[in-house]
């Protein structure tokens, strides 16, 4: 029986829909549940925040191995190694092009420098870990003798997995069978190594490759759980349980909870990248991936809360600053969606104009959404009653009745802050009135009273403003 191992590039390929902490997080918890054999994270872009992201994932899984990306130079090896050092199973890959054309476009070197450069990588890699990975980039458009003269080199330096990129996807799945027949009977060094494939399918083609390729003698296939340039991990599972057996094949993927794991992936995903939320308000994240910990100054911290929106002064800042470093002690980071809550329940913290007297809210699935709100200004109540598209927006609307003014809801986000059938939950409303911000927080065991609560919050620091 031969093994065949899944290696998922999904948070490697999908940086630049930038996922949040939280949801890097939780995608890597998936996969290590779904018995994925390698996660692989991408290059350090970022430093501190990259490394920050790094390590969290380093102790979120517990299973998998952990591949983080290293750059092109031996200091990106150190600075790598060091975020994914307390991963169970960390694992250092350097990926470079072999390919003439791809050589001269992302490394602006010849072959010679590439090959030089190959064995430093490992080299530098395997003072560090002798789990060390190596990709060569663009290898079907290489030429042979070079491409089997890196793999000797890198499998001489330490690295004990090779993958062959078809990094512009132009193979059908009989000459890339053939292709990775030839490159083990050229590099005879691979009998000592596992041969892996990354296949861009950009023709649709990629999951036939991949097959063709383990059967050609390929052991680890590089897949995605979302929709990305490689074969999904749906089209390779589809392939092990149809035909693995019958082949002498095995592997660890858990299939039965993969349509469903993919499914919610592939939702977050796509959520991501059209800016949507459950609460979308039509507005980008405003930095969500921002992340801060209690070694950054209160200059640091002034720069992200003026990204967010904020405009405060020095006596709100220093509150805020207070705030975020005993939360930071407490954690690794401070997101920047958590920044958001300290700014709305610590900044410009004003008299209540106006207060809540009572609310009832109707909805259900045979009838609109209604919200019937009291408020008091003055001594004076004042009610307000809206239909609405959900009891949230009902409410918001009885509260604009009530006002007789609309504000622009630039962010709306709500969370449990305790578990349990009693849990407690935390609302965030952001306002925006003549181009700033304001902020207001709401807790409450019930989400569209802590939405309420939330609301006012932001309202009582504009009147008071405006007054």
């Amino acid at each position: 029986m031969k093994t065949i191992q899944i290696s998922d590039v999904t948070l490697r390929k999908a940086e630049a829909a930038s996922l949040s902490f939280k949801e890097r997080v939780e995608i890597a918890r998936t996969l290590d549940r779904l018995g994925v054999d390698e996660i692989e994270l991408p290059v350090l872009r970022d430093n501190k925040a990259g490394a920050l992201s790094n390590k969290t994932i380093a102790s979120a899984v517990s299973a998998a191995r952990l591949s983080a990306a290293v750059g092109l130079t031996e200091e990106s090896v150190e600075q790598t190694w060091e975020s994914v050092k307390s991963a169970r199973k960390p694992v250092l890959h350097i990926m470079l092009p072999t390919s003439s054309v791809q050589m001269e476009y992302m490394c602006h070197q010849k072959a010679p420098a590439i090959l030089e450069l190959a064995k430093a990588l490992i080299a530098k890699a395997r003072y560090y870990t002798e789990h060390v990975a190596f990709s060569a980039l663009d290898a079907t458009r290489a030429e042979p003798e070079f491409l089997c003269q890196v793999i000797a080199a890198v499998l001489e330096a330490g690295a004990e997995t090779v993958t062959l990129c078809d990094s512009a996807g132009i193979m059908t799945p009989d000459e890339c069978g053939r292709f990775i027949r030839e490159v083990r009977e050229k590099a005879p060094a691979l009998e000592k190594a596992r041969l892996g494939v990354e296949l861009y399918d950009g023709m649709k083609m990629a999951a036939a490759c991949a097959a063709a390729a383990v059967d050609a003698g390929a052991e680890i296939v590089k897949a995605s759980i979302t929709p990305l340039d490689v074969p999904s991990t749906l089209d390779i599972a589809a392939y092990l349980s149809v035909r693995g057996e019958g082949k002498g094949l095995r592997w660890s993927l858990r299939t039965t909870e993969l349509t469903r794991a993919a499914g919610q992936l592939q939702w977050l995903m796509q959520t991501q990248r059209s800016g949507g939320s459950p609460f979308d308000s039509g507005v980008d994240d405003g930095g969500a991936s921002i992340c801060l910990t209690a070694g950054d100054s209160i200059e640091e911290m002034v720069k992200v809360v003026r990204h967010l929106g904020y405009d405060l002064s020095e006596e709100d800042n220093a509150k805020i600053y207070e705030s975020f470093q005993r939360i930071a002690a407490k954690k690794h980071f401070v997101s920047a969606r958590e920044l958001d809550a300290i700014v709305a329940s610590t900044a410009m913290q004003v008299p209540s104009t106006y207060r809540i007297v009572n609310y009832v809210i109707t909805c259900g699935n045979m009838t609109s959404a209604m919200a019937s709100l009291t408020l008091e200004k003055d001594g004076e109540k004042q009610q307000g009653v809206c239909a609405g598209d959900g009891p949230i927006d009902a409410a918001f609307l009885a509260i604009e009745q009530i006002i007789g003014h609309h504000y622009e809801l630039a962010d709306y986000q709500i969370q449990t802050v305790t578990e349990g059938r009693e849990a407690m939950g935390s609302a965030l409303v952001k306002l925006r009135s003549n181009g700033k911000l304001y902020s207001g927080n709401g807790i409450s065991t019930d989400v569209i009273g802590a939405s309420i609560r939330a609301y006012i919050s932001a309202l009582n620091k504009i009147v008071y403003e405006d007054n």
